[in-house]
């Protein structure tokens, strides 16, 4: 596959400096977080970057207000960033300071608004070769209210995107709440974003090392698919065929594509009337290498502002490995992953997510593309 892979790095990953993206809902926690982070000593220098600040800006209770100064170094090791003017220029200018050892960090956390679409900070790091050469995006961490979680989702589509965007989300106030609201809410981000990790936490307690080792942007790492969103058995199954969820496993012949194939692919509508929603594509025949780029070519082109994350392990005909392949808005990247095993099943497995998709156009062109 000669898909043009934007996000594989000239220098070795382990010499890059991890980047997480902290997002999430107003009132949700992310100040909290990050004031443990800027003050506890926690053992890790990280610099925290507000790429836009507010009311509860963090500057505004730390630091001096209407400083001058963009980059501060606080007594724990962790140095504060106040993003006036754009982001790669503060990560340049943090890169020469570090190189110049003039300051001392491991890994920077960029806070963004709760109102802001992380898309456009996450395409930072694939758009300028300077950037994408020192750091290594690892993954979108958002924060979303137990308790209100429910009513931001219905109305703020931004908060939707923040949650398809996610590798991890961290559910905060879940003693404000009863299981069933806990569950409800659980249910509703797994709909929107089936590959993503959600952990209940407590901010006082959670551990800072624990929430920012994630690798989510590493394509080296397994897709990952909540089982409970593929699983037919799973004990919400029977309320999601009400809401006109259904999955299904078969083979057939497609005498409008000329091929046999044997494939399964799951169609998934969430109870709730989210613009942001996810599906999953999964085969068991391989790809034709050039039918599926043109096809991947020709959909981010038309699709690619409306499609948040896309991730998936290809089985692709004629190589003896599984393609790792992902992408942010009209960012693609795909790269060689580890050989099938001798005893594997080789199969394809993709999750799409995004604001409206036509999963039937996506469906049918990606079956067009199997080997024939």
């Amino acid at each position: 596959m000669s898909v043009e892979t934007v996000m594989n790095q000239p220098i070795a990953i382990e010499d890059m400096v991890p980047v997480t993206i902290l997002t999430g809902f107003l009132g949700a926690g992310k100040t909290t977080l990050l004031k443990r982070i800027l003050t506890e000593y926690h053992g890790n220098r990280i610099a925290v970057i507000e790429n836009e600040f507010g009311p509860e800006s963090i500057d505004n209770e730390l630091l001096i207000q209407d400083s001058d100064e963009q980059i501060i170094e606080l007594s724990n090791g962790c140095i504060c960033c106040t993003v006036r003017g754009d982001l790669m220029r503060t990560l340049n200018d943090l890169r020469a300071r570090r190189e110049a050892g003039t300051i001392k960090f491991e890994r920077i956390i960029i806070e963004t608004t709760g109102m802001a679409n992380p898309g456009p900070v996450c395409q930072t790091f694939f758009m300028d070769d300077e950037i994408a050469e020192y750091y290594r995006l690892d993954a979108v961490i958002t924060v979303v209210d137990a308790k209100h979680g429910m009513q931001t989702l219905d109305d703020q589509e931004e908060a939707q995107k923040q949650v398809g965007f996610a590798d991890r989300i961290l559910i905060s106030k879940k003693d404000l709440v009863t299981d069933v609201e806990y569950e409800a809410l659980r249910r509703r981000l797994v709909q929107i974003n089936p590959r993503v990790a959600i952990d209940a936490v407590h901010f006082g307690e959670a551990n800072i090392t624990q929430l920012l080792e994630m690798s989510g942007f590493n394509l080296n790492t397994i897709l990952d698919i909540d089982p409970a969103f593929l699983s037919a058995d799973h004990p919400d199954a029977a309320q999601a065929h009400d809401h006109h969820d259904h999955g299904h496993d078969h083979d057939h012949d497609h005498s409008q594509c000329g091929h046999d194939h044997s494939h399964d692919h799951d169609h998934h509508h969430a109870p709730h009337d989210d613009t942001i929603g996810a599906f999953v594509f999964k085969s068991n025949k391989p790809f034709d290498p050039e039918r599926l780029e043109e096809f991947l070519g020709g959909v981010v082109q038309v699709y690619g502002p409306d499609l948040l994350r896309y991730k998936g392990i290809l089985y692709m005909k004629g190589l003896n490995r599984r393609m790792l392949f992902q992408g942010v808005h009209m960012m693609m990247g795909a790269e060689p992953g580890k050989p099938w095993a001798a005893t594997e099943k080789k199969t394809t497995k993709m999750v799409f997510i995004g604001r409206k998709l036509p999963q039937e156009i996506f469906t049918q062109g990606l079956e067009q593309c199997l080997a024939r």
